[in-house]
């Protein structure tokens, strides 16, 4: 059976005309018979080509301000029909419909009009009901009508005609009619998210996926799907891989705490921070970072939260490392850090991130909103007879931000505005307290008048009192177990400072 269709006839209809032209030329040397309506006809007409309107073939004007023009049995019979079924046949030779091979469509820009913070009247209007309809009645019958849904198809499309001569074989339909069921159920989607109140309710659509070299291993396909470009801007490197991507995210995550702050700077492994510290100058900042953990920093992704000048750079280029982020360079740092073309850097934009987060789990999603909660100052409970210097206080807050972006269990130690060490991911708080105790004393971290923190309550005093013969002098923590007076006791006997947050920050 030959599926090869010639195209005879095409219904045009579109809200973006950019890439038009070429095809609606490319139709008329064909002598293709063209349908058109209201804008798009006039552009047509424009380029000196005859176009047929639609409310000549309906015997019905273009009514409601333009709501209803398409609608029609005569539209939607000429595309729908089977034309290789008799009844379908006569019934287009009974009624006078005309057959329509093709139907191009690019629907109203309903996304673009939310992202503009337009009044919902103007919204509502966006929202479109032919052109829709329009591609899902062709997509519907692709073995008989070829449909391009957008304007980002118009290129693929008119690479088929030209190369199949005016013709479009069954699976280039199939390959459009799959694209278009991708942009109806996108467009569906968006409207349902503007309207939509119930979180019980979770859609999302994302088109045009990155493919990734691999996934989390060599064996493992990889994705990535969103607008990489919107959040950064990529002067240098390689393609990021499936870890780089979620290391950079968890980088902008723990960044974020820093916004504002002095000069940061944060080294990050396998999504946990292994050095971080704030301080007067970026340069002095990173030099800082890198005492934390200078062995685990090699591979590392490193992100700031100001500009990255020379003297900062001279200190990174000496560093083996993948990814550096941060809000601004200077032209001579971002010379000398090009010299390794590997090494990716990135500006980061000022955008809102996504409020919710996303996962898989078992053959469903988990869906949470994000952790918005930073511990401040005024959220601080002081639970001991001593309570935390003012030094302590920034260096407490200071870790609490920390512990917040690391995998739990973990116990964050800091000092001085420096990250000292952490413990991360342990199935043991004290586990989590021994480890970062441990890799504190490796790099040689006097940790006497130290902080301690943690993403959850202590159910034992074990942890206080191990912190308490380490140096630490104070503690904050959210409380509420049953036990805490365990804790709050041992710390008043040792002359400890502990507050109570009563927010818990797990991060699994």
């Amino acid at each position: 059976m030959n599926t090869t269709k010639t195209i005879q006839s095409a219904l045009i209809s579109v809200f973006d005309k950019t890439g038009l032209e070429p095809i609606v030329k490319a139709l008329h040397n064909n002598n293709v018979t063209i349908y058109s309506t209201g804008g798009t006809e006039s552009f047509i007409k424009g380029l000196g080509i005859p176009v047929v309107a639609v409310e000549d073939v309906t015997s019905y004007p273009s009514i409601l301000g333009g709501r209803v023009k398409t609608l029609h049995p005569k539209v939607f019979g000429g595309i729908l029909n089977r034309q290789d079924n008799p009844s379908d046949v006569a019934q287009m030779k009974e009624f006078d419909i005309p057959q329509l091979d093709l139907v191009i469509v690019d629907l109203y820009p309903f996304e673009k009009t939310v992202a503009s913070g337009a009044v919902e009247a103007d919204v509502i209007e966006k929202i479109d009901i032919g052109g829709i309809s329009l591609i899902r009645a062709a997509a519907k019958n692709f073995k008989d009508t070829v449909i391009v849904a957008s304007v980002d198809d118009y290129t693929t499309f008119l690479d088929f005609y030209t190369q199949e001569k005016g013709n479009t074989t069954l699976e280039q339909r199939r390959l459009l009619a799959t694209k278009a069921f991708h942009v109806s159920s996108n467009y569906d989607t968006a409207i349902f998210n503007y309207f939509n109140t119930d979180d019980t309710f979770y859609k999302e659509s994302i088109a045009n996926g990155q493919v990734l070299r691999y996934g989390e291993n060599p064996h493992q396909k990889g994705f990535f799907f969103g607008d990489f470009d919107k959040i950064f801007k990529k002067l240098n490197g390689k393609e990021l891989s499936y870890n780089n991507l979620l290391d950079v995210d968890a980088a902008v995550n723990l960044m974020s705490e820093f916004k504002n702050d002095i000069p940061t700077f944060a080294i990050l492994k396998h999504n946990n921070a292994c050095g971080i510290a704030s301080r007067n100058t970026m340069k002095e900042a990173y030099v800082d970072a890198l005492a934390g953990d200078p062995t685990s920093a090699f591979g590392g992704v490193l992100i700031a939260n100001g500009n990255i000048d020379l003297a900062t750079a001279e200190e990174i280029h000496n560093l083996f490392c993948e990814v550096v982020i941060a809000p601004s360079f200077d032209d001579d740092a971002i010379q000398l850090l090009e010299e390794k073309k590997n090494r990716i850097l990135l500006v980061q934009n000022d955008v809102v991130l996504p409020s919710k987060i996303v996962r898989t789990c078992l053959n469903g999603l988990l869906v949470q909103d994000k952790n918005n909660i930073t511990d401040s100052i005024t959220n601080l409970k002081t639970v001991t007879k001593i309570a935390p210097t003012s030094e302590e206080i920034e260096d407490l807050l200071f870790a609490s931000k920390i512990c917040k972006h690391t995998k739990s269990n973990t116990i964050v130690l800091a000092k001085n505005k420096q990250l000292c060490a952490s413990g991360t991911g342990q199935t043991s708080r004290v586990d989590a307290l021994r480890q970062a105790i441990d890799k504190a004393t490796s790099f040689e971290f006097d940790l006497t008048g130290c902080v301690m923190a943690s993403d959850a309550f202590f159910p034992f005093p074990d942890c206080v009192e191990i912190a308490n013969k380490a140096g630490v002098t104070a503690v904050i923590q959210p409380g509420g177990s049953i036990k805490d007076e365990l804790s709050i006791n041992y710390c008043d006997e040792n002359n400890l400072s502990m507050v109570f947050t009563g927010t818990r920050h797990f991060k699994h």
